[in-house]
């Protein structure tokens, strides 16, 4: 999967979108005047929810960028039900006024891919993370490390949208996928890695660190 993203500016899930609120708030300004108004507002919201900005990238292969904009919701040690290990996960709410693009946190491979099915509750509940639908990736770091990365829907959101397979390589801040309408992603990383955010935390998807790997051998 090339890593050159070619609309950094609005992602292109939003398109269609904000092409059919574009057009109906212009034929309510030509029929109603400032009635329009409100479908303007819409249009304007539509645009920001999909707008997908060009980041910096810091740091190096030992580097865990957050894979999405929004709060840190939970930072604790857990089991990584993918890879069946100890971890510690991470975990990133975002609500609607967020950007919804997702970012690779790490340089590597896709050595698997999951896709469950499940429910809608609150994406900022940690239930959600077990219960909800969820896209899951393990990445292979070019620094020897483990990563798990899971898409989890919310409670509006419909559609999570991933686009690397198994043996894609993929590079820190690489676009990979979207949520549309409010959702989570959780970051599983090794126990032995030393971690960069904490609960409550405002992070942004590429720009912000939120761990290191270990430096081993």
């Amino acid at each position: 999967m090339n890593g050159t993203y070619p609309h950094p500016i609005v992602a292109r899930e939003g398109w269609p979108f904000l092409a059919i609120a574009v057009v109906v708030a212009a034929l309510a300004s030509l029929l109603g005047g400032w009635w329009s108004l409100p479908f303007w507002l819409v249009a304007i919201f539509i645009l920001q929810f999909f707008r997908d900005p060009p980041r910096a990238v810091p740091g190096d292969g030992y580097t865990v960028v957050s894979p999405a904009d929004g709060r840190v919701v939970a930072v604790e040690p857990t089991r990584d039900p993918y890879l069946e290990r100890d971890a510690i996960k991470i975990s990133v709410f975002m609500n609607v006024f967020n950007v919804h693009s997702n970012r690779s946190p790490v340089d590597g491979e896709v050595r698997k891919r999951w896709y469950n099915p499940g429910r809608f509750f609150n994406a900022a509940l940690d239930k959600a993370s077990a219960e909800n639908e969820r896209n899951a990736l393990w990445l292979h770091t070019s620094a020897g490390a483990d990563i798990t990365c899971v898409q989890i829907a919310g409670l509006i959101a419909r559609r999570i949208l991933c686009y690397v397979k198994e043996g894609d390589r993929v590079a820190r801040g690489q676009r990979f996928g979207f949520i549309r309408f409010g959702s989570r992603v959780d970051v599983y990383v090794p126990q032995d890695a030393t971690l960069k955010t904490a609960l409550g935390d405002k992070v942004f998807a590429t720009s912000t660190v939120i761990a290191e790997l270990p430096h081993r051998g």
